[in-house]
């Protein structure tokens, strides 16, 4: 294709879906069926007119996918309507880091008994589908700031953390790939991968995300030099947020997530705190009132550069579900590939939901629904890829591409086409 018929194409795309098309809508087809058959007619698979490796095309497609993944988890932190207490988070929590540990533990024994894969390179693809993904499951996720949905809630918070703790199990299984089991190697990937990486990634999320707030506070009511660009200093904090955790080996997108929810708790308090107090004898009431609103809204850097990210997620959707479609072949649809996306979605996700939630007092209707939408996306997609830059072998390079493909579509076209059904006729 040429890029005047790209440039075409995507503004075709861009303003059917802004205009929100009744076809679509009556059709029930998420945003992301449409760009993915888009890409897979104009793809090898039907007729051809691009054909995007992902094997050549490794850095560049990691780079693609860190970047949706980094703004959708800060748009999903910022969107979360309560601080961290242990009560409301108790669910979410369990699930990113004990149901995502047996989801990488299930999908791993099934590579090594049922495909014959090494031990290593079976933690490696259990690593990579286990966590759900923040940017395409934006039909079950928290839909503003207010929204305190305990499903959207839940499958929105589980999301945002389990992008992070995921890179644990990726890091041990390419340790295992390249050396002995022993020991020595499981207690250096706990200290390293497990303690270190995780406690500081949380630490500089949050402490990163509070001298922002405090930094914009002060800027506009001590200095007050004029209006600030909300949009910069939210991709500015993602940016300084996960530039200091790669050179700290730390989380980062743990981080990100974390100093989401840490700058607009913080910018809440501020507002709470520095408010004017309300003088009934010496200012009227609706005056105090009026002045409060003011100062609430204009401190609050998350709102002011929501729109802007969410578009960008928006677009990063559309470039990299339809890439997905021009990556596919014919033959990347295989017995191995098709059995372990149906094994995923029908045993590990809820079961490992189940046993993750024993003893949490979870409804069961709650436990059903998150059981069912473990949606798999740009995530898997990015740490595939950063398993073949950091030197996965070519021969599991190419099936771990063909399989993980396989997996994003079917969840793609399954969790999309049951979302809406299954929202209206099982949840409020």
């Amino acid at each position: 294709m040429t890029t005047a018929a790209w440039f075409v194409l995507i503004g075709i795309l861009l303003i059917m879906m802004g205009l929100r098309s009744s076809f679509l809508q009556r059709m029930r087809l998420t945003p992301s069926i449409v760009y993915l058959a888009i890409g897979v007619i104009l793809g090898p698979s039907v007729l051809g007119a691009f054909h995007f490796n992902p094997l050549e095309q490794a850095h560049l497609l990691e780079v693609l996918a860190e970047i949706a993944v980094l703004v959708s988890l800060f748009i999903a932190g910022m969107k979360m309507p309560l601080p961290f207490r242990w009560r409301e988070w108790r669910v979410p929590v369990r699930l990113a880091f004990v149901s995502m540990s047996i989801s990488v533990a299930l999908t791993a024994a099934f590579g090594y008994y049922v495909l014959a894969l090494p031990l290593g390179a079976a933690v490696v693809l259990g690593a990579i589908l286990a966590p759900t993904d923040p940017v395409l499951a934006t039909e079950v996720q928290v839909r503003h700031m207010g929204d305190k949905d305990p499903l959207r809630f839940t499958l929105t918070s589980e999301a945002g953390m389990n992008d992070g703790s995921a890179f644990p199990f990726v890091m041990l299984g390419l340790a295992m790939l390249s050396e002995p089991f022993s020991v020595e190697l499981i207690e250096g990937w706990l200290l390293k991968d497990v303690l270190w990486s995780t406690l500081v990634a949380l630490v500089v999320g949050v402490l990163m995300a509070r001298l922002l707030a405090q930094l914009v506070w002060k800027q506009r009511f001590l200095i007050s030099e004029g209006p600030l660009l909300d949009d910069f200093l939210g991709l500015g904090l993602i940016g300084v947020v996960y530039g200091i955790c790669l050179l700290l080996d730390a989380w980062g997108f743990l981080a990100v997530f974390a100093a989401a929810i840490s700058l607009r708790q913080s910018e809440r308090k501020l507002a709470n705190v520095h408010a004017p107090a309300k003088d009934e004898q010496a200012t009227p009431v609706v005056a105090a009132h009026d002045e409060k609103a003011t100062f609430q809204h204009s401190t609050q850097v998350a709102e002011g550069s929501l729109a802007f990210k969410e578009s960008l997620e928006r677009l990063s959707e559309l470039v990299l579900v339809m890439l997905l479609g021009g990556m596919l072949f014919l033959d990347s649809w295989s017995v191995r590939a098709v059995g372990l996306a149906l094994f995923l979605f029908v045993i590990v996700r809820p079961i490992s939901v189940f046993i993750g939630l024993l003893g949490s007092g979870t409804p069961v209707r709650l436990q059903m629904l998150v059981g069912w939408f473990g949606v798999r996306g740009i995530g898997s997609i990015y740490y595939l890829m950063f398993a073949i830059v950091f030197g996965l072998p070519e021969a599991l390079a190419v099936e771990f591409i063909h399989i993980t493909l396989v997996v994003i579509v079917l969840s793609i076209i399954i969790h999309g086409l049951s979302v809406k059904p299954m929202m209206s006729k099982w949840w409020p």
